[in-house]
């Protein structure tokens, strides 16, 4: 079931910690909540972030970023970087 967010519109009719935002387990076909279940003050819902997991591992290939014109690098130690992938320089290197 997913989570749906509300902000309570109006200050919390009772002395509870509804004020802000709520989350409310729901299932997809349930109506809209149009008031806080807890105290009954008049609720919108808010739309946020979905929390999804894709394969996006591809994405950090050094094959990836060079066919995309980016230069991908990674610490070697003391402040220098080695690159893996791409056109820029070999080693970038911390000033002292």
């Amino acid at each position: 079931m997913p989570i749906y967010e509300y902000q309570v519109k109006n200050a919390c009719l009772a002395e509870t910690s509804c004020e802000g935002t709520i989350e409310v387990f729901a299932r997809i076909s349930d109506p809209e909540l149009s008031a806080c279940p807890v105290c009954g003050a008049q609720v919108i819902r808010v739309i946020s972030a979905s929390n999804n997991s894709i394969g996006g591992k591809h994405l950090l290939k050094e094959k990836h970023f060079s066919e995309r014109g980016f230069t991908q690098y990674r610490k070697a130690g003391g402040g220098v970087y080695e690159k893996t992938a791409g056109n820029g320089p070999q080693t970038i290197a911390a000033d002292s």
